[in-house]
Formats: C-alpha cells, structure tokens, sequence
C-alpha cells in the first residue's frame, strides 16, 4: 500500500511540476509533509539542502529520498519512477505538438501566461524554505530569529548578484562559516 501511495504522490509531483525543480517544491512539501506527514518541515528542509547538493533534479533527488526513508530500495525506485513517468510522457506529446504547431499565436500566449505562475510557485518555495531556516517551526517573531542563517542569507545574495559567485562555492563558504561560528 505504501508503494502504491509514494508511485501516486511522486506521479502527481511529476505531472504537476511546470517550471523545473524549484517550482516542484510547493508540490513536494504538500505532498510529503502536508498530506502523508512522511516528513516534518524541518526534514523537508534538509531535503531541499540535499537534492541541491547532489547532481541531479530536485524532484527526482526528493523522490527517491522520500521513497528510501518510508520504505528503503523499493521506495525510492517507486517514487522516483512515479516522478519521471509523467515529464517523459509529456514530453514526448508535447514535443510533438510544439513541433507541429510552434507557430500558433494561441500556444504563445499560452506560454507566455504560464511564466508568471512558475514563477509564484518557485517564489513560494524559497519562501517557505527562508522561513523554516530562519524561525524553524516557531513563530515569526524577533526574539526567534536565527540571526546566524539570516546573516549567511544576506550575505549568499550578495556573493550570489553582485559579486556572481559560483553557486558552489557560496554553499562551501556558508556550509563553513556555519560550522566555524558554531563553535564559538
């Protein structure tokens, strides 16, 4: 049963995940930590931390992350089968219409309006992960500001825009001063 339930969750991700991996996340957290609690906040958090870390998509790093964690080998090839499915199968129909029909004022406008809700979707997620790591499950007050994560927050931005830093390289930088200032 629970294979069955991780193929659908993980397919719905996949089917429903316009706009590439970030955009998935609102998807995913609804999915794993809303609806099945098969993570809570916190975790779905790490696991945003480690399907950026590992060489792959979001999605598919997070299914079979979730799938290994609620029931080993066969969850993860579960869940990670159910979230690649769908992006093949429309794939492939989409690639076939888009060919044939790339021309259509109509397909144009269609995408053109679906850029603005990928990127609410992909806003969503970043704020969603912002919060948990700078109040985790608490309340958003002042007194419960984790001012190390919103230091390391401003300052990935800064090396990230002003300075185009390697993405890489600001996560080695914050995953370091992280642990330097931990123990001070």
């Amino acid at each position: 049963m629970i294979l069955l339930q991780l193929l659908i969750s993980f397919f719905q991700i996949g089917l429903f995940s316009f706009g590439g991996g970030y955009a998935s996340m609102p998807l995913i957290q609804e999915q794993v930590v809303d609806i099945h609690a098969w993570l809570t906040i916190k975790e779905f958090t790490d696991l945003v931390t480690i399907s950026q870390m590992t060489p792959g998509p979001i999605a598919v790093n997070s299914a079979t992350f979730v799938g290994i964690k609620i029931a080993g080998i066969p969850g993860a090839l579960v869940a990670t089968a159910g979230c690649i499915l769908p992006s093949c199968i429309l794939v492939t129909l989409i690639a076939k219409l888009y060919l044939k029909y790339k021309n259509l004022s109509l397909l144009q406008g269609i995408l053109n309006s679906l850029r603005p809700a990928v990127v609410a979707m992909i806003a969503s997620a970043g704020i969603s992960i912002l919060l948990s790591a700078l109040w985790g499950e608490g309340q958003i007050l002042l007194e419960n500001t984790n001012w190390i994560m919103a230091a390391l927050f401003v300052l990935s931005i800064v090396l990230l825009q002003k300075f185009k830093m390697n993405p890489i390289w600001v996560m080695v930088l914050a995953g370091a001063a992280n642990t330097i200032l931990s123990f001070l």
